[in-house]
């Protein structure tokens, strides 16, 4: 693996965002329609039912399975603590006894006098939905949770591990081309979002997870630090759910990548503001990008101005691209003519091209196929 890109990211300076947090089965939601929420309210709960574990009785107390009702101490839907005794019998005249104990904490489900065994259910494990960002509720789905919205800073990356993080952004680059190492990170960065440049090493994340640092966002990833950090290689990407000690969101791809500088100093300039990052990512049906989400209060949002929601119109003149392909493979630039004939490449095959201006290397013609356009 050295280099790859998804098409079609946002990067955005301020757009409505709209986040739903449901529950994985039915539950309570908490909060109503308009209300304001934080990152870190709890918005809906419910409890998953506990693991089932089947004690063979009757051949613990070696008696028939027919005979294992007049035996139970305990009876069905009784509660009963780890090392409990939940059947006991006599034999030879009282003369010798056995007795069953409970592996585990739970409530007798039921008894079998067909198999002998007694069904245990552990105890409920609570599940907590929070807001995952400031903003308020618009919707409420009835026992299942909430729709929340906020406007915000939004930026989608390439690839992401580990869940949702939330925290005060900082910067720990001085431009998106500086590789993040272990002299970047101090103990002032815990709890923190940092924004590193061009890539983040593999010791940077444990210094990052030493310090307790909540999330980094850096322009690339070695593949061989990320298979050193999940512990395998990761194949078709659908992550999440790993408990590595943070998240982590890259914005341009594998490899030493510079940071498209449209992301780098936009981030800087929400440094000190609260973040919300999901580094969840699936490139199959369904896609999921890996995001980072900065909400914006009123003062910021009137300064900047309220923002319009823009819908894509796809390839205009003016729209921002990002080349996929050599020999300008990760070069951003700005459309400049859409000729709508098709032209030949040099390898015969005809094409439609766009004109693309570069800030640093000029103009070039480029196959449509070669861009991606970066959504704002």
């Amino acid at each position: 693996m050295t280099h790859a890109y998804t098409p079609g990211l946002k990067v955005s300076r301020q757009t409505e965002v709209k986040k739903e947090r449901r529950l994985p089965l039915k539950g309570d939601v908490l909060v109503g329609v308009g209300d304001s929420v934080t990152a870190e309210t709890i918005v809906a709960k419910t409890e998953l039912p506990g693991n089932v574990q089947t004690v063979n009785v009757a051949n613990r107390l070696s008696i028939l399975p027919e005979d294992i009702e007049r035996n139970m101490v305990v009876k069905v839907g009784g509660w009963v603590e780890q090392g409990d005794l939940i059947a006991e019998s006599r034999s030879f005249f009282g003369l010798f006894k056995s007795s069953a104990k409970m592996p585990v904490a739970g409530t007798i489900e039921s008894v079998s006098n067909i198999t002998g065994q007694v069904i245990v259910r552990e105890r409920a494990i609570p599940v907590e939905i929070d807001a995952y960002v400031d903003g308020e509720v618009i919707e409420v789905f009835e026992g299942e949770g909430v729709l929340v919205k906020t406007t915000a800073t939004f930026v989608q990356g390439i690839f992401g591990i580990g869940g949702e993080a939330v925290g005060i952004l900082d910067v720990v680059a001085p431009d998106g081309s500086v590789v993040m190492d272990p002299s970047s990170i101090n103990s002032s960065h815990k709890d923190k979002i940092i924004v590193g440049g061009s890539l983040v090493t593999m010791d940077a994340l444990d210094r990052a997870r030493e310090v307790g640092v909540r999330g980094i966002i850096a322009g690339g990833i070695g593949d061989s630090d990320l298979r050193i950090l999940l512990g395998y290689d990761l194949g078709v990407a659908i992550t999440g759910s790993e408990e590595i000690g943070l998240t982590v969101v890259v914005t341009e791809g594998f490899g030493q990548m510079t940071m498209a500088d449209r992301t780098f100093n936009l981030l800087a300039s929400r440094k000190g503001m609260k973040t919300s990052i999901s580094g969840a990512t699936q490139i199959r049906a369904g896609v999921i990008r890996p995001e980072v989400v900065i909400p914006l209060d009123a003062a910021t949002r009137r300064s900047e101005g309220e923002a319009v929601q823009k819908h894509a119109t796809g390839l205009v003149i003016g729209s921002p691209v990002r080349v996929i392909r050599e020999p300008h493979f990760g070069k951003i630039g700005e459309v400049t003519s859409l000729p709508p004939k098709l032209q030949k490449l040099e390898s015969e095959a005809m094409v439609r091209v766009l004109g693309v201006r570069f800030e640093e290397a000029g103009e070039a013609i480029i196959p449509r196929a070669n861009v991606e356009l970066i959504e704002e």
